[in-house]
Order: C-alpha cells, then structure tokens, then sequence
C-alpha cells in the first residue's frame, strides 16, 4: 500500500482493544501502514479511512454516539464511502431499526435487526461460517448474538446460521451478528476494511 491509513475505533463502550488488535493483526499479515485510533468525542471520525464499531451494550452505544456527536459524523462517512465493520451491537446501532425504542440507530445499513434473538434461547456458541469473499470457513463466536430480520433490496447476505443472516453488507459497510475480534482470525477485518482500502488506493 502507497501510503499510511488511518483507521478509527468507536471507544465510547464495548470490545474497544480486541478490534484494535484485529486491526493491527490485519495490518501486520499485510503488511500495511495503517495508524488505529480510538474515538471518543467528535471531530476524529472525519479523519479516518476506515471504521469499526464494536460489540458492547447497543442502547449505551447509541446514546453516547449522539451524545458526543459522533453520529451524525459516522452517518456523514458511510455515505461519502467509508468502509465500516459494524459487529454485534454495532451492527443494532447501524441498522435502520433495532426493533427496540432505546436504541436510537444511526440508519446505515438498510436492515432491521432483533436484537436478542439468539441471546432469549443461549447466551454464547460457536460457528464455522461460510462468508462470502473468504476461500476458508470463519470460525465465528456468539454472544446474546442479534440476528437479522429483513434486508433492503440492496442489502447482501454474506453469512447465515440455519438460513438466518448473520454478516451482511450494505455498500461499504459489512455488519455481522458475530465478535470477530474475539478470535485470532483477522480475515473480517482484511475484508472489511482493508480490502476496499486496498482497491481505492489503486483505483
């Protein structure tokens, strides 16, 4: 890659340092010059070629995002083309609708979203994915996971358990129900956010 990258965290809750580690693991197994921030207050996001935001609580996430002014800045980036790796209870908080009145979603992918639906019949379990753009099964973990409801027409499906979605991508966000960064296996990083990194920069 010509050049340095800059990619920011969403800190304000949840698995903040495993994404920085799967970000850095990604940029190390590429070799990529790429600098991870973390963000906690407004004014970072615009700086950013690429973001994640993790898994943590959905309703405290989305009220400190609006609170702090991040999201109208993170709504901002997505449509100018950032990509974004949304996972757990951020793919709740970047949904269209959580199907829940505490969650005030930043609307970015075009999805509805129930937010406990496997949390209701186990808390955690452990998946062999198949996803689109990956050669090899993604060993996924599961935690009070959310799964998606419904999808807009332009709205890909890229994983599924038992025939539900469970990774999507909308434009250059991709959202999955599962906690990436909780596994050594950056390849979701890599597709997310540097793949698309990586094909700008050639363009």
């Amino acid at each position: 890659m010509t050049g340095g990258h800059r990619i920011g965290v969403v800190a304000v809750q949840g698995n903040v340092s495993e994404h920085v580690a799967g970000i850095e693991r990604a940029a190390a197994a590429t070799d990529r010059d790429v600098e991870v921030v973390e963000i906690r207050e407004s004014g970072v996001v615009p700086d950013c070629d690429a973001l994640a935001l993790p898994g943590g609580e959905s309703t405290t996430i989305s009220r400190l995002l609006h609170a702090e002014g991040i999201a109208e800045e993170i709504v901002a980036s997505v449509a100018a083309g950032t990509p974004v790796l949304a996972t757990c209870a951020g793919l709740i908080v970047a949904s269209r609708d959580a199907r829940d009145d505490r969650v005030d979603t930043l609307g970015v992918v075009d999805a509805a979203v129930d937010r406990n639906a496997f949390g209701r019949q186990v808390d955690s379990f452990e998946a062999d994915l198949d996803v689109e753009g990956l050669d090899d099964p993604f060993h996924a973990v599961f935690i009070r996971a959310p799964v998606v409801d419904e999808v807009g027409p332009g709205v890909d499906v890229i994983a599924t358990v038992e025939g539900r979605p469970v990774a999507i991508r909308d434009g250059p966000v991709v959202a999955t129900s599962f906690h990436p960064e909780l596994t050594a296996d950056d390849r979701l990083h890599r597709l997310a956010l540097f793949d698309p990194l990586r094909t700008g920069a050639e363009a």
